[in-house]
């Protein structure tokens, strides 16, 4: 069984399609979704690139790998990836990763594109964490609007190799099965995409989030600061939010059609028969929700993503509501590729709940920030329809993301739900010790700055 991984940055779930979204264009994602198990309750395990990435491919949580913020160094001693448990596949990467340090396959065989140098944290710096650190600027939703950009033609380039890749295996199968991950920088911004699919989205009709210029003071005290920190404490003006909006629809539907490329070359071959396609992202845009853009927050918009697996022909799939999330994706290539899984991953199989997910108990998903905006750790688990949000030393946040899929109202002092706030708190410190992890990685956070 060969594998195609197909992985964007900074795509949220509801921004599809086949999600219910009436604007953003995304035809070959709906095709794939149909065609799939598609996973309407996906999350990250960290709301930011590099963490999210290692937790994925090691199928591990970041406080395990102490993969702990953006400067986190790949080491193929500490981080045993999808290439160290696949030894019998040819396994390659093509494309973004967000690796920093020398190491550039971490235990894949071949890479056939590696990151922009622009991305290597070589040196391991980690970020600054206290009350008075702050972004330099908001060019994440001002630098805006149709143009060229190295990263259009990174991901134009990463979808060529790969087409390239599967068509060479096409026309010369070989004596192994593959696991080819291919990676995309789009969406993630500058929100600056070609101007053929940014005229496709008109700015001045678009509806706008009803939070996108929320006052600070109404809000958590936490939330209130990684606003401030990430230089979203003052909405742009309106005309830049829409802008923004209409260029963020524009790079995804730009990646939808590169992964569309990929979808058809395996569609058109005799790979249709053998092969499983998976597609996801690292975490979500909050894209003007409660006032932010970027991610680094729980709230469903920055931590909720596309998540589907499409089997060769024989089993259609469909819509599974149990809540997975990235450290599932390593079980599930271990059970498609016939391979144990270790009994020490937290994850589980994708198909494994998808098939049974009728006779399944509620399940808890997890998630941690340990970078900037919040200065100690921040932890979300998710149970049910029920979403705690821990702060060290803040009071939490709990939602109720069915009845309330914006997360308008916090219900953690509410006296009819204190029972679920302590279920959920119970799961979570049984899972982990918030002070101690907080408490480990500031120690490791420190040591690398006074290495640096």
């Amino acid at each position: 069984m060969n594998v195609v991984f197909l992985f964007s940055d900074e795509h949220s779930a509801s921004a599809t399609g086949y999600s219910g979204h009436r604007v953003v264009q995304t035809p070959n994602l709906d095709r794939l979704a149909e065609q799939s198990y598609t996973f309407d309750n996906a999350y990250c395990n960290s709301p930011i690139c590099t963490p999210s990435r290692l937790s994925m491919l090691t199928g591990r949580y970041p406080h395990q790998i102490e993969a702990w913020d953006l400067g986190a160094i790949a080491n193929p001693d500490r981080h045993r990836t999808w290439g160290h448990h696949l030894p019998d596949y040819e396994t390659v990467l093509c494309g973004r990763t967000h690796f920093n340090g020398q190491e550039r396959r971490m235990g894949f065989e071949r890479r056939l594109l590696d990151d922009l140098p622009m991305w290597n944290n070589e040196r391991g710096r980690p970020p600054r964490r206290g009350p008075d650190a702050r972004r330099g600027s908001n060019s994440h939703v001002t630098e805006c609007g149709p143009g060229l950009h190295p990263h259009t033609s990174y991901d134009t380039l990463a979808t060529h190799l790969s087409v390239e890749y599967l068509t060479e295996k096409i026309g010369s199968p070989g004596n192994r099965p593959f696991l080819l991950y291919c990676g995309y920088m789009r969406p993630h911004f500058p929100l600056i995409p070609h101007p053929d699919y940014y005229d496709l989205y008109d700015p001045e009709t678009l509806n706008l989030p009803d939070t996108w210029n929320e006052p600070l003071e109404q809000q958590h005290p936490v939330i209130q600061h990684v606003r401030w920190a990430w230089r979203n404490e003052v909405p742009p003006p309106e005309s830049i939010v829409r802008c923004a909006t209409a260029s963020y629809y524009a790079l995804i539907t730009h990646m939808d059609h590169a992964i569309g490329r990929i979808l058809d070359t395996i569609d058109e071959s005799p790979l249709r028969e053998n092969t499983v396609v998976i597609y996801t992202s690292d975490h979500g845009e909050m894209a003007g929700h409660h006032g932010i853009w970027q991610k680094q927050c729980f709230y469903e918009e920055a931590v909720r993503v596309p998540l589907m697996v499409r089997l060769p022909k024989g089993e259609s799939g469909g819509r599974i509501e149990q809540n997975v999330s990235l450290v599932d994706i390593l079980p599930t290539l271990l059970d498609v590729t016939g391979h144990d899984t270790p009994g020490d991953l937290p994850g589980r199989s994708l198909l494994e709940i998808a098939r049974q997910e009728s006779r399944q108990t509620t399940r808890a998903v997890f998630s941690e920030y340990h970078h900037m905006g919040m200065p100690d750790a921040g932890f979300m688990l998710k149970k049910g329809n029920h979403k705690l949000c821990h702060y060290v030393g803040n009071d939490p946040q709990l939602f109720d993301v069915r009845n309330d899929p914006l997360e308008n109202e916090d219900l953690a002092t509410d006296p009819a739900h204190q029972e679920t706030l302590a279920d959920l708190d119970r799961t979570l410190r049984e899972l982990i010790d918030p002070d101690q992890v907080n408490d480990r990685c500031k120690k490791d956070q420190a040591e690398r700055a006074g290495r640096n």
